[in-house]
This record gives structure tokens, C-alpha cells and sequence, in this order.
């Protein structure tokens, strides 16, 4: 029976399944972005993420700790040198799954796995409608205006 067991074992070894998490975790690291199935990136969330938060504070053992895990120093520099200062306010929820659909082959459900602060295309669009909203005016002609037009007729 399964009683109680917290992860997923995604039908692989415990050493294999490690090993996986691992590379996965170093490509989002590197890459900010990857595309996984939705079971995997919800095992890579409660992998990386208190990785992540082990980065906030940059010492020698914190690093030692992260690079036990990943074993990448490219890794390890991207993440204590350009991630971790851009998170260091936010208090958890680095990273975002967006659901892309199946995958052709098997039917297995596809998503982006990304980290939350490191998206342009979705920040960009966010503040860019706000300004389009402040821009928006309505059509009709103002009060004062139609006062002014009517003084003007009433004259002549």
C-alpha cells in the first residue's frame, strides 16, 4: 500500500529519479523556462524551489548545500548571482506551470515550467494594459463643450 508516500515516483529508480530532478532543476536554473509533463514539473516544484530559497542567503555552506544537489557550478552561479536577487522579496511561489495541452505521441499532459520573475512576455503585457486603460477615453463630446457650442448658437 501507498499510505502516506508524498511523491511521485514517475516509475523510475530512486537513484535515476534524483538524477532526473536534478538535470531538470539545472536546465530551469540556465534556461529560466522548460517544457515537461505536468507530473514531472509538479515533482521539480518540491525540488527546486527550496533550492531556491537556500539561494537568498548567498554563504559558503548555502552554496555547498545547493551544489550537492545540482552538481553544476553554471548552475550554482546563475542561481546565487542573477536569481536570487531578484527573488529575495518574494516569500515563496518561484516558480509557474502553464499547461500546454497533450503530447502527440502518448496523450501525456504538457506544460512550460518557468520561473515567476523571469518572464518578460507576461510582465510586459500586464503593464502595457494598464496604460492602454488609463489612455482610453470615451467618445462623447464633454459638458463644456457642448455649453461653449450652444452660448456660440445663441449668439447668432
Amino acid at each position: 500500500m501507498r499510505h502516506r508516500r508524498a511523491n511521485n515516483h514517475l516509475g523510475r529508480t530512486s537513484e535515476h529519479r534524483s538524477a532526473m530532478l536534478s538535470n531538470m532543476a539545472t536546465s530551469l536554473i540556465l534556461h529560466k523556462r522548460i517544457q515537461t509533463t505536468v507530473a514531472k514539473a509538479k515533482e521539480l516544484r518540491k525540488f527546486v524551489e527550496p533550492l531556491i530559497t537556500k539561494s537568498k542567503t548567498n554563504s559558503t555552506h548555502s552554496r555547498r548545500v545547493v551544489f550537492s544537489v545540482l552538481a553544476n557550478k553554471f548552475a550554482i552561479k546563475e542561481l546565487f548571482g542573477e536569481i536570487s536577487p531578484k527573488i529575495a522579496t518574494r516569500p515563496g511561489g518561484y516558480t509557474r506551470i502553464l499547461k500546454t495541452g497533450t503530447r502527440l505521441g502518448d496523450n501525456a499532459e504538457m506544460c512550460m515550467m518557468e520561473l515567476v520573475d523571469f518572464n518578460e512576455n507576461m510582465l510586459a503585457p500586464a503593464k502595457s494594459a494598464e496604460k492602454e486603460v488609463a489612455k482610453k477615453t470615451r467618445r462623447g463630446r464633454s459638458k463644456k463643450a457642448d455649453g461653449a457650442k450652444e452660448a456660440a448658437e445663441t449668439k447668432e
